[in-house]
């Protein structure tokens, strides 16, 4: 053995040990990594840091960007809501559902594409159903890969594969000739995920700072606005419980009536609805057309969108003025400058409006005003701020363009017009050009451990391909298996594959393993179509690492660790093996 494999494959050994561990950040374990290699001098300075700029980190780059501008214009949210409507809050439908559409989706676009479009979506669906996003976003991911095989265009992987045939006086793939053996694999994979893998899944908070802010339901107030589409309608009509997944406990009318909140009230202009809802829910009452949130007055659009407004909650602390009056006795909004817009009190719906509330120990308030003012009044003991509120704002007059750029990008990579890392970048340049987000708030949505971790293990699979380490492997699989049974040598080669697909990307291991496989094939006498066909099948199972970019978007978000994959995904590589072994060999034979 050549003495730089040697180290290599030694590096590789501890990386994985580091990897299982999880004592550290896998980012950091992956930075190391690639400085190992350089400092050792298996790779160089500038191959080694390339992997930053491969197309595999422009392309997941672009996609986050292009996915924030979905949400930032509000499509993410309204397609959660839409998907909500049939399935509900039970846990298992949603994860129907989500798969499914992931499935389908990533049979005719790049899995990474899907799976960066229905993250933010699974996110929602998973709070809006009280699921923890554990429970959602590895399957989406899983479910995302599964497609790999049923259409040539379904990832780029097939692609290769199709091209290194044609360079080797092989015909090239057809559009459906991976169908066949791909369907079977995407609905017993599946069924996998829906009844063994579901059980598998850690069942991990959302990672949501350091649990500062809770779920809390509040109590405020909506007031129908002059002009609103909602007049005129009935309660049950009006889909306020439907789209902010709010409860209605009552309508006051003319300041002193008060309805029960009944299907077929009829709402008329200047209704107080008091309802209780999270605190989200409650603040994208500002960017629904007929209604606001009312506090003491109604606010207006200027005020609310006023670059020195803060939102915040606080705490009201045991000797704190506020501890026994109402806001309106107290004068709370004309003294300090401050607006209440909603009142939590654990354990407790409150019924009446909240200037009327006689206010507790405990109370938390959600206020909006100037910094200068909160930091005041928290100076003066009135109540405690627990943190800042971001309050972001649904670019709604965007949405359209957003998907036009989204499916525009898309289409570009399908029709082979320019490569996908080129055509989600365009998109989210013209998303920045169109103002559907600014890049800052772009920049703060993407997780920049995935881009690390993605870039600094490319590190590695150009090791691999230097060094001979991957050839070398492969060697020793055509000597384990022998050469005379086809069986042998199709699982030696899909394991190979599988193996290289977890360190380096499926398209590296793909070009690595194929040229291998076909001299294989062909100094023995056997099709060396059958083998093309196996690794191309084998190159899209990265179920085994979180370095598969589908599953680095979920990995982050889920709170994943490298040991979930490796569970999981464990008996869904055996499925997809069993299910190739059979059906490759006898829809393509081996020997003619």
């Amino acid at each position: 053995m050549d003495p730089q494999i040697g180290l290599l494959l030694a590096i590789i050994a501890v990386s994985l040990i580091l990897f299982s561990m999880e004592r550290l950040p896998a980012d950091v374990i992956a930075l190391g990594v690639m400085l190992t290699l350089i400092v050792t001098g298996l790779l160089s300075t500038e191959t080694a840091f390339s992997g930053f700029g491969s197309d595999t980190v422009m392309m997941i780059l672009g996609l986050l960007l292009l996915t924030a501008a979905l949400e930032r214009t509000g499509v993410v949210e309204l397609a959660g809501r839409t998907i909500f409507r049939y399935t509900g809050d039970s846990p298992n439908r949603v994860l129907a559902i989500i798969m499914s559409a992931a499935a389908g989706l990533s049979a005719f676009m790049s899995n990474t594409a899907s799976t960066a479009f229905f993250v933010p979506l699974t996110i929602g669906l998973a709070q809006r159903a009280r699921i923890s996003v554990s429970r959602l976003l590895l399957p989406l991911a899983f479910a995302s890969i599964l497609s790999s095989s049923v259409t040539l265009i379904s990832t780029s992987t097939n692609l290769v594969v199709s091209g290194l045939m044609q360079r080797y006086g092989l015909p090239p793939l057809g559009l459906f000739e991976l169908t066949p053996v791909g369907i079977p694999i995407v609905l017993a994979g599946l069924i996998y995920m829906y009844t063994v893998g579901q059980r598998l899944l850690p069942d991990r908070a959302p990672a949501e700072g350091d649990g500062t802010f809770a779920v809390r339901a509040y109590l405020t107030e909506f007031m129908i606005v002059p002009g609103s589409p909602l007049i005129g309608k009935s309660l049950n009509d009006s889909g306020l419980g439907r789209d902010l997944d709010i409860k209605v406990l009552r309508v006051v009318r003319a300041k002193s009536r008060y309805f029960a909140p009944r299907a077929d009230l009829v709402l008329e202009e200047g209704d107080v609805l008091l309802v209780e809802g999270e605190r989200d829910e409650i603040l994208k009452v500002k960017d629904l057309t007929g209604i606001d949130i009312k506090a003491d007055v109604k606010l207006s659009d200027p005020e609310l969108q006023a670059e020195d407004l803060y939102l915040v909650e606080g705490l009201i602390l045991p000797r704190s003025p506020l501890i026994g009056r109402t806001l309106k006795g107290f004068r709370f909004r004309e003294r300090y400058g401050l607006q209440v817009l909603a009142v939590n009190r654990h354990g407790e719906t409150l019924r009446r409006k909240i200037s009327q509330i006689a206010l507790r120990l405990g109370d938390v308030l959600l206020i909006q005003g100037e910094r200068s003012n909160i930091a005041m009044m928290e100076q003066t003991n009135v109540f405690s701020i627990l943190g800042s509120v971001e309050g972001k704002r649904v670019n709604r007059p965007r949405a359209r363009i957003a998907i036009v750029l989204f499916v525009g990008s898309l289409l570009l990579a399908a029709l082979n017009v320019v490569p996908l890392a080129v055509a989600v970048l365009l998109g989210a340049t013209f998303a920045f050009l169109t103002r559907c987000i600014t890049p800052e708030e772009a920049y703060r949505s993407i997780e920049w451990k995935a881009i690390i971790l993605i870039g600094s293990m490319l590190a590695l699979g150009a090791a691999m391909d230097q060094t001979g380490t991957a050839d070398y492997l492969a060697a020793r699989i055509v000597d384990l298996t022998g050469e005379t049974s086809p069986a042998l040598l199709l699982t030696g080669f899909f394991v190979l594959t599988v193996l290289l697909t977890q360190p380096m990307s499926n398209q590296a291991a793909a070009v690595v393993i194929i040229p291998i496989a076909l001299r294989t094939a062909t100094q023995l006498d056997m099709d060396p179509r059958t083998f093309a066909i196996m690794i191309a099948v084998a190159a899209s199972c990265s179920y085994l690492t979180p370095l598969e970019p589908a599953c680095l978007m979920v990995y982050g978000p889920g709170r994943y660790r490298f040991s979930d994959f490796l569970k999981v995904g464990s008996p869904l590589t055996v499925i997809i093996y069993i299910i190739a072994i059979i059906l490759v060999p006898l829809l393509w034979p081996p020997v003619p």
